[in-house]
């Protein structure tokens, strides 16, 4: 397998969004990775005779092109954060310990309250970080949601609509409309992650952002289908 590096004139993420099916979909390409760092987008392209002319014909019903090949010597890539789910579970298990807590203080355990306010501090924590970097996370959140590949500007969307979340359960504003909110927001979000897992696609979750090297896999998928189930809970409860 030959791999290439070509100049094209895709500008951001969003342009990466557009051209991500045509490229998923040719069979005689391998691999491939956009760098959008620079003012020109180079596509690493690995594959048997990809030639600039087979990918600009790829990149053409986009209408995107190649404006080059890539022959100058690169320098060797960033070493990436280590790939781990500590991060996930350490924040997962301060939010049980903080819900448990605050039960307890109370007097009596409460399971819709406790609900509410675990979903509350996942949404803010969770919020907290995508905003750290967020037009990173909307790079990386156009590669597998269904809503972003389609329109990027989900991406800088998601995380205000988790802020707003976190808020609504905090201060337990209109509990039937934000339970049905996050019930459609983290479905649609659940669907996306079942497609890339299906696809074994091997890439990173964005679901802490951009800080930590967190992989796409079935963990991320358990946390999407647990707060559908709650959010399903809580309707129940209030319906």
């Amino acid at each position: 397998m030959l791999v290439q590096r070509y100049r094209t004139d895709l500008h951001c993420g969003a342009c990466v969004a557009k051209v991500r099916p045509l490229l998923d979909a040719a069979p005689d390409v391998r691999k491939w990775d956009a760098d959008t760092s620079g003012p020109q987008t180079v596509l690493t392209v690995e594959g048997d005779g990809i030639t600039a002319e087979r990918l600009g014909a790829l990149l053409r019903p986009a209408g995107y092109h190649v404006l080059g090949e890539v022959v100058a010597a690169q320098p060797a890539p960033p070493v990436e954060k280590p790939t781990s789910y500590f991060p996930l579970l350490l924040i997962l298990s301060y939010l049980l310990v903080g819900v448990a807590v605050t039960e307890l203080a109370a007097g009596a355990f409460d399971p819709m309250r406790a609900m509410g306010r675990f979903m509350a501090g996942f949404f803010l924590v969770f919020s907290f970080f995508k905003l750290l970097n967020l037009r990173a996370f909307a790079d990386a959140y156009a590669g597998y949601d269904v809503v972003a590949a389609k329109w990027y500007g989900y991406g800088y969307v998601y995380p205000f609509i988790e802020l707003g979340l976190g808020i609504a359960y905090l201060g337990h504003f209109a509990p039937l409309a934000t339970n049905v909110v996050t019930l459609v927001v983290m479905g649609v979000s659940t669907v996306g992650v079942v497609k890339a897992l299906a696809a074994r696609r091997k890439i990173r979750c964005a679901c802490l952002g951009t800080v930590f090297n967190l992989p796409m896999s079935a963990v991320t998928l358990v946390e999407d289908v647990l707060m559908v189930g709650m959010a399903v809970a809580m309707l129940f409860w209030l319906l």
